[in-house]
């Protein structure tokens, strides 16, 4: 199929086109430089405001980022810096490499291999360079 025979191509196109002409600098940009702007929050920080300052019986601030970590393995390729931030936090936050790995590969029969692979590829990249990433049974 041509690009002519596809509107969403063309515009796709077009947008990409007019994005240059507005500002050159968009040719190569490339998202990966904003993730090093959010530093890695603190469990605490983390706490406070994503796990029980809301509400003393819900739920801590690692479930709640396993649970973002499962959305965003469904969401696929278009969430790769969300998934590097969110494995990072999940460290920070006490999540064990085994905790990370399980719940990205539970995505597998809702999101499809290829999605699940490819954010346990982004998540091993990340857990790679933890230098104090453990997996379920260490102790320190």
């Amino acid at each position: 199929m041509n690009d002519a025979s596809n509107p969403f191509e063309m515009m796709m196109r077009q947008a990409q086109e007019m994005a240059k002409a507005m500002n050159p600098a968009l040719d190569t940009f490339s998202p990966k430089g904003f993730e090093a702007l959010w530093p890695t929050m603190p469990k605490e920080i983390m706490e406070m405001t994503f796990g029980r300052g809301a509400s003393a019986e819900g739920l801590d601030a690692k479930t709640r980022l396993l649970l973002t970590l499962a959305g965003l393995t469904m969401l696929g390729a278009q969430s790769d810096a969300q998934i590097r931030m969110t494995v990072r936090h999940l460290l920070e936050a006490g999540a064990t490499k085994d905790e990370i790995a399980e719940t990205i590969a539970q995505m597998s029969m809702f999101a499809g291999v290829p999605s699940m692979t490819r954010a346990m590829e982004i998540a091993r990249s990340v857990m790679d360079v933890a230098p104090d990433a453990k997996t379920d049974g260490e102790t320190t």
